[in-house]
């Protein structure tokens, strides 16, 4: 009986570079794990969806997502999107607190 192990996929998306995200890491096991690990320990944003995790995970390196996945990756995008509006309205309100605090 086989075991289906974790996948996990880093994408990059320069929006004024890139026509779509580019595969720039792919793993199962433990090298999805590596791939975490690394996101965690630089605060980058994880996305959990196994299914879209397995389909990224067979595309080559170093290529952008195919427009068969636009629909699905957008709603990776659009999450990764929330969290950093969610970041600069807490360091907004952080600043605010702290000019208050002052005078």
């Amino acid at each position: 009986m086989s075991e289906n192990k974790k996948a996990a996929v880093a994408m990059q998306y320069d929006v004024d570079k890139d026509k779509a995200p580019i595969i720039l890491a792919t793993g199962k096991g433990p090298i999805a794990e590596e791939i975490i690990r690394l996101a965690e320990d630089n605060k980058i944003p994880l996305y959990e969806d196994p299914e879209l995790a397995e389909l990224l995970s067979k595309l080559e390196l170093d290529t952008e997502v195919p427009p068969e996945l636009y629909v699905l990756v957008a709603e990776v995008l659009f999450f990764v999107y929330q969290l950093d509006r969610m970041a600069e309205k807490k360091e907004r309100l952080i600043s605010r607190m702290r000019e208050e605090r002052k005078g």
